[in-house]
């Protein structure tokens, strides 16, 4: 049974969230009035613990419908380690050791081993960026490049559901495909994870976009947070994952901390679909409804964190309030190629759907950037107002709601969802 929120009583001094995943990792105190009603909506597996180091090995030890990958690498010449980008929580820090041990026992040399980074439609990273997913000691030991999705890519048919695939063509030189990510709820593909390192995470732009836009416009009963029976898309990744020859994926799940506390190894599908099982309980969350105030961090995807608003909007009263996101993400919002803004007018390939009803009065950023760009995300908005603290956001609503107000708290909207919504 998934737990309701639980209302913070006058005494308490305030809601501790997390916040900066990839600059320290820490918390905050959010503070309000004591005559306030606040409720603390925390995900079902808030208070789950971390993964021990023998889970790790148990994990790898008995991967999902496949061989281990000391068994799979024998007798390969090329090997490639994709992990996904710096906008997704996934440690991958944590993972590669086992992985590399596993090579090692399997006769594959370090020349033989090189890391690309599944960007998909994101923006190119920085020696900084891989350092902090992937660890000092992978950087000096290989080769870790950027995925183009404009360029360099080689053409492998077309997909059953009509998607063009063209994937990344260091990958297809590579006799041995081996990926690393996390299952976390996705608005399109129901959970992230699986072959989405491959599509969208080494395809050119027009499979992309085709997956992402075409596949989705013509299907959209099909798709949403946590959503994957019947989901056209993720059918659709799931096979140009195959064309691709995708040998073994890694997920992970991960806490409030951004903590390994699940992990799938094996076939891309296989493990996909029995770690989405376990995340789809971890992150299910019962909505608050009639909230005059919602607050909805984002901290595992705050780079992206117009993902975070969408549950923001289902627990508002119906006449209307206030939707707060805290997207305290010093490097502002993600670059997306699909997406994203580039100029006044509208310059990415695909438009941003409606997600705003009448309900939100007021779209409140806590933000220590005000990301003009970036709020291309929330264009459909009617008042947007950038706060570069919560002190700011807090003296916004005192002024309007007074010593009386009904609030919700999220401490992670950009992996939380709601089932009884699907």
């Amino acid at each position: 049974m998934v737990k309701m929120g639980r209302e913070i009583g006058k005494g308490d001094k305030g809601i501790r969230i997390p916040e900066l995943l990839w600059y320290g990792n820490t918390e905050t105190t959010l503070h309000f009035p004591s005559s306030w009603s606040v409720s603390f909506c925390p995900m079902q597996g808030e208070k789950k613990k971390r993964l021990t180091p023998v889970g790790f090995k148990k994990a790898f030890r008995q991967p999902i419908g496949t061989k281990p990958i000391k068994d799979l690498a024998k007798g390969k010449r090329e090997v490639v380690i994709l992990f996904d980008d710096i906008t997704r929580p996934t440690p991958v820090y944590e993972i590669v050791p086992f992985v590399l041990e596993e090579l090692e026992e399997a006769g594959i040399s370090d020349r033989q081993i090189r890391f690309v980074v599944a960007l998909g439609a994101h923006g190119a990273h920085t020696a900084n960026d891989f350092r902090k997913k992937l660890g000092e000691d992978v950087l000096d030991r290989f080769p870790v490049y950027n995925h183009n999705s404009f360029d360099y890519c080689s053409y492998l048919g077309k997909t059953n559901y009509g998607t063009p695939v063209s994937i990344n063509k260091e990958v297809m030189a590579c006799d041995l495909k081996i990926g690393i990510g996390g299952l976390v709820p996705h608005p399109l593909s129901g959970f992230g994870g699986g072959g989405k390192i491959i599509l969208p995470g080494v395809a050119h732009i027009d499979s992309i976009t085709y997956n992402h836009g075409t596949l989705v416009q013509n299907h959209p009963e099909c798709v949403g947070l946590g959503k994957i029976k019947g989901n056209i898309p993720r059918l659709d990744i799931e096979e140009a994952a195959r064309m691709a020859g995708l040998d073994l994926k890694i997920d992970a799940v991960t806490n409030l901390r951004g903590e390994i506390i699940g992990l799938f190894v094996g076939d891309p599908i296989l493990e996909h679909h029995e770690g989405s099982l376990f995340a789809s309980k971890v992150y299910a969350t019962v909505p608050a409804r009639g909230m005059e105030v919602v607050v909805v961090n984002a901290y595992s995807k705050a780079s992206e964190c117009a993902i975070a608003s969408f549950m923001g909007v289902a627990s508002l009263r119906e006449e209307g309030g206030d939707l707060l996101v805290i997207a305290n993400e010093p490097g502002g919002q993600a670059l997306h190629y699909l997406f994203g803004k580039f100029g006044n007018g509208n310059s990415g390939k695909i438009n941003i759907p409606e997600q705003f009803s009448k309900k939100v009065q007021r779209l409140i950023i806590v933000s220590p950037v005000v990301d003009h760009v970036g709020a291309h995300f929330f264009k459909t908005a009617s008042s947007m107002i950038w706060v570069k603290n919560w002190e700011e956001a807090l003296a916004l609503l005192t002024i309007k709601w007074g010593k009386k107000a009904k609030v919700a708290v999220y401490p992670d909207g950009t992996v939380q969802y709601f089932p009884s919504l699907i």
